[in-house]
C-alpha cells in the first residue's frame, strides 16, 4: 500500500492541509501591511522586513507542504517558523495581541502541532531525503 492511501498518509495530507492553508491565510495581512501585523513586527523591531521575510518563508513552507514529495521538508520548515512565533508570543507579544482573544497565538500552536505531526508521519521520506544530500554532497564540494 503506498503512503498516501495508508492511515498515516490520510492523516499527514489532512495535517499539510491544515498548516499549509494557516500559512496561506495570514499571508495577506503581512503582505498587504494590516494593522496588526504591522504592529506585531513593530514590537519585535522587525518592521517592514521581518514581516515580508517571514511571510515569503511561510509562503514557501506552505507550497512545500502542499507538494507529496517535498511535504516533510515543508512541515519542517513550518516547525521552525512556528517556533519563533510562540516564542515571540510567550516572550515580547503576549498571547493576546490587540485584543484577537489568542487567535494568533492559537494558529501559531495549531500550525506548530499540524506540522510536527507531518514530519514525524514522514520521517521515512525526511531520512530518504537527508541520505540523497549526503551522497550528493562529495560530487558537489568536488565541483562535478
Amino acid at each position: 500500500m503506498t503512503f498516501h492511501k495508508s492511515w498515516q498518509g490520510r492523516v499527514s495530507v489532512a495535517a499539510q492541509l491544515v498548516a499549509a492553508v494557516i500559512l496561506l491565510q495570514t499571508l495577506f495581512f503581512k503582505f498587504t501591511g494590516a494593522e496588526e501585523s504591522v504592529y506585531i513586527f513593530l514590537r519585535l523591531g522587525m518592521e517592514p522586513w521581518g514581516r515580508f521575510g517571514t511571510g515569503a518563508a511561510e509562503l514557501v513552507a506552505a507550497a512545500l507542504l502542499l507538494v507529496p514529495s517535498l511535504a516533510g521538508l515543508g512541515a519542517l520548515l513550518t516547525v521552525g517558523l512556528m517556533s519563533g512565533a510562540i516564542f515571540f508570543h510567550l516572550t515580547w507579544l503576549g498571547v493576546e495581541v490587540q485584543g484577537d482573544g489568542g487567535l494568533l497565538f492559537g494558529l501559531a500552536l495549531t500550525a506548530f502541532a499540524a506540522s510536527a505531526l507531518v514530519a514525524v508521519l514522514r520521517h521515512r521520506q525526511l531520512l530518504e531525503q537527508a541520505r540523497g544530500l549526503l551522497r550528493s554532497a562529495p560530487r558537489l564540494s568536488h565541483g562535478r
